[in-house]
């Protein structure tokens, strides 16, 4: 299957997933003008919409594709989403027939309180709550409900693919570095975010194995990063949540240097 970040706004992708026939599932489509584009241009077809959480950068596009393609749309049961088909919740199981493939869906709240992930074929769509080297800000949730959801999506597979919802990879780099900055797989992977950026092309899908040995947002309970925090916080006690929620601040403080 080919697996498609479509460009949209200034920074989100939209997923697009597709057979050999063309058949296509949508992944948060908050825009539908590049989704329709890029359906022309690949000669596929839409079968479903996936959706995650409620932003409108995520949904703002699904009722205009719907009067064009009117698919089945997969959401969490909020109210905020209008468009929706079939509501699913954590532990439920979706099966798409064309792309052929499954889905399993785990509730991962923290940025929305409904935010949910879908996690099949060795791909993970997790809109706002992980990003590569990075996670969403907590909107809706709290540091202890963000770092439940964040080690649910640690425990799937190494080779998973993950299909954020932002290119927020340099930024998330250049904090993550201030952190551990001896961290050879970082520096390495921001090494080649940076030129890949340059080229105009897109830092995802990362994997889960490099997120678990470079994002720090998932490393909070590893020795350096754990001490380090520790040190930050005058506090040689501070458990977990209070380690989590000290790097969720002062990520939302941090100012990237502009290259």
């Amino acid at each position: 299957m080919r697996l498609l970040p479509v460009p949209a706004f200034s920074d989100n992708y939209i997923w697009l997933l597709a057979d050999a026939a063309g058949h296509t599932l949508i992944v948060d489509p908050g825009e539908a003008a590049p989704v329709r584009a890029a359906l022309l241009r690949e000669r596929l077809t839409p079968s479903a919409i996936l959706l995650t959480h409620h932003h409108p950068d995520h949904i703002g596009g699904v009722a205009e594709l719907l009067q064009e393609f009117p698919v089945p749309v997969y959401a969490p049961d909020d109210e905020r989403i209008l468009q929706v088909t079939t509501t699913v919740r954590d532990g439920e199981h979706i099966s798409i027939n064309a792309p052929q493939i499954d889905f399993g869906v785990i509730a991962v709240p923290g940025h929305t309180s409904s935010h949910i992930a879908y996690f099949g074929g060795g791909l993970l769509f997790c809109g706002d709550t992980l990003f590569s080297l990075g996670c969403g800000r907590m909107f809706e949730g709290t540091a202890a409900q963000m770092l439940h959801s964040l080690q649910r999506l640690r425990a799937l597979p190494g080779a998973t693919q993950v299909c954020c919802g932002h290119e927020y990879t340099l930024a998330n780099a250049a904090f993550a570095l201030t952190l551990e900055p001896d961290n050879t797989v970082l520096r390495e992977h921001a090494t080649t975010v940076r030129a890949l950026r340059e080229r105009g092309l897109p830092s995802l899908p990362s994997t889960l194995s490099l997120e678990c040995a470079a994002n720090p947002f998932l490393r909070t309970d590893t020795p350096v990063l754990s001490a380090r925090i520790k040190a930050e916080l005058a506090d040689p006690d501070a458990d977990e949540v209070a380690r989590f929620a000290w790097l969720r601040r002062t990520k939302d403080q941090f100012k990237a240097p502009v290259a």
